[in-house]
């Protein structure tokens, strides 16, 4: 424990689209925050990228302003815990700092062929389930190593670098710690078991790198980050004293962003479980200390671990697709001026007018796994306005999620008796009751929707004895709106085979474009 009786605890929250600084109480209640978006970087269709030194000015800027504008000293922060976008994959030379290349955003499809590849040389194998058992992962392009197998093939001077020993790789996590920590200076490079299990590369029973998977992948070890608990018993690093904090205050917490939000919201129980309505949305059931190997589309990852501690793991379903939907909308089309607009535009109508959106801009995740999907619009008729379809984004969010939670019964055995719900979209209290009309289990929004960086903040603030239990940090936790069930079920399973229906059509795009 810092000897200056420290008051708070700060997250970095690195996201898909913005970076976010957030001081947290002892109550776990936020007391100030600076936040920025970064660009998003389209080279070519289905290529997603962003800059890692905008995203780090962004970090340092973050900081500053939120000490800045709370009057916060350093030596009032016991510890800073790290949440961040998952996958999202980075290399950089260890000696000048510099990235080789943008970041390749989780969204990203370049790696389509790889992965095709490799499930196709082992279709006797479980084809794109075939490395299931070690790493609880489907092949797909939603993961880092072949981003990461990728950069080495499409730049020699990476691969060149790493045999001299001075690439290293990570996700914005490590890219993040290797920067505070010192950067070429002595910063050092490690990630935590969340992060590490989203890469294809790490044996989820080990929790090691996995010798197989690197050489499947042509991935040289000495890039990799070492691997550490979630909670650890000693800190990551310390921020260096020339840095945005301008003090050496511990690193104690790192989460991916998912298994952060399912720490925030205190799902410490098996069969607890939390939905994250955010760029994407992601649905986590905290399955104990045992591993659940998925039969109907979902991941099965690491949920965190503490430091001495077995590890918690959890099953996911992941969307690529939710409230980057609504930027969409907003971006490409201009059928709203901002995100917020799209509640009223849908509240204009009574339900979606026969109109249903499947917006698989990257392929559709889970439970179908099919890179190859493209989104559509389909229902469409003369009746149908600007409001129907914007009632039909918001549902398509919500059908979504349904797919996974019903995949999540089946694979888990677990009850689900209600769904806690955290994230930018959760403010939308349509999409809300829509949500629980289609599951048919309460649907809890808790007083601080943005469990991601209390996530970290927790972690952080366990491990430096700021908090001294989970079960303090679970009397935190306050419920602020329960949506109940209403719909009828032969309405619900009316649209429902409607929603059924139009995913289909997302394939047959595809299959009329390749005759």
């Amino acid at each position: 424990m810092n000897p200056s009786n420290p008051q708070y605890v700060g997250a970095i929250d690195q996201g898909t689209t913005s970076t976010r600084f957030i001081l947290f109480d002892r109550k776990g209640c936020a007391v100030g925050s600076h936040q920025i978006e970064h660009r998003q970087i389209f080279p070519r269709a289905g290529w997603v990228e962003h800059d890692p030194l905008e995203i780090w000015e962004h970090t340092e800027q973050v900081i500053r302003e939120t000490l800045k504008s709370t009057g916060v000293r350093p030596q009032q922060i016991a510890a800073v815990g790290i949440t961040n976008q998952r996958e999202t994959t980075v290399a950089w030379n260890r000696k000048t700092g510099r990235p080789f290349a943008n970041a390749i955003v989780w969204q990203d499809t370049r790696t389509d062929e790889i992965v095709g590849r490799l499930a196709r040389e082992g279709a006797d194998q479980g084809g794109i389930d075939r490395f299931r058992g070690t790493t609880g992962l489907p092949l797909a392009t939603y993961f880092s190593g072949p981003k990461l197998s990728w950069l080495l093939a499409a730049d020699p001077a990476i691969r060149s670098a790493a045999q001299r020993g001075e690439a290293a790789f990570g996700t914005m996590d490590s890219w993040l710690i290797w920067n505070l920590t010192g950067g070429s200076t002595g910063g050092r490079v490690v990630t935590d078991v969340t992060n590490a299990s989203r890469t294809l590369l790490m044996d989820l029973e080990t929790l090691q790198w996995d010798e197989r998977m690197l050489e499947v992948l042509e991935i040289p070890p000495g890039m990799l980050p070492e691997i550490q608990p979630s909670v650890p018993a000693e800190p990551y690093g310390r921020t260096r004293d020339d840095g945005p904090f301008a003090a050496r205050i511990p690193i104690a917490g790192v989460l991916g962003d998912q298994q952060a939000a399912l720490f925030g919201q205190a799902c410490f129980a098996a069969g607890s479980s939390k939905n994250t309505y955010g760029t994407g949305c992601f649905l986590l059931v905290n399955t104990g200390e045992k591993i659940i190997h998925s039969e109907h589309g979902l991941i099965t990852t690491v949920g965190y671990q503490r430091s001495g501690e077995a590890p918690v793991y959890a099953l996911e379903g992941s969307i690529a697709i939710a409230g980057a939907l609504v930027q969409w909308l907003r971006d490409n089309l201009g059928l709203i001026e901002s995100s917020s607009q799209i509640e009223t535009l849908a509240g204009e109508v009574e339900d979606c007018g026969g109109v249903y959106f499947v917006p698989a801009f990257s392929g559709l995740f889970a439970p179908y796994w099919r890179s190859d999907a493209r989104g559509v619009i389909v229902g469409l008729s003369r009746y149908a306005t600007r409001a129907h379809l914007a009632r039909a984004a918001l549902e398509a969010t919500a059908f979504q999620t349904l797919e996974m939670f019903e995949a999540m019964q089946q694979d888990s055995g677990l009850p689900i008796s209600s769904l806690k719900v955290d994230g930018g979209m959760v403010v939308n209290e349509i999409l809300m009751q829509f949500q629980a009309d289609l599951l048919g289990v309460p649907v809890i929004r808790p007083t601080i929707t943005e469990t991601t960086a209390r996530g970290a903040a927790f972690a952080a603030g366990l491990s430096a004895g700021f908090w001294e239990s989970a079960g303090q940090l679970t009397d935190l936790w306050e419920q602020d709106k329960r949506w109940e069930p209403r719909m009828e079920e032969q309405e619900r399973s009316r649209r429902v085979h409607l929603w059924k229906k139009a995913v289909t059509r997302s394939f047959d795009w595809v299959e009329t474009e390749e005759q």
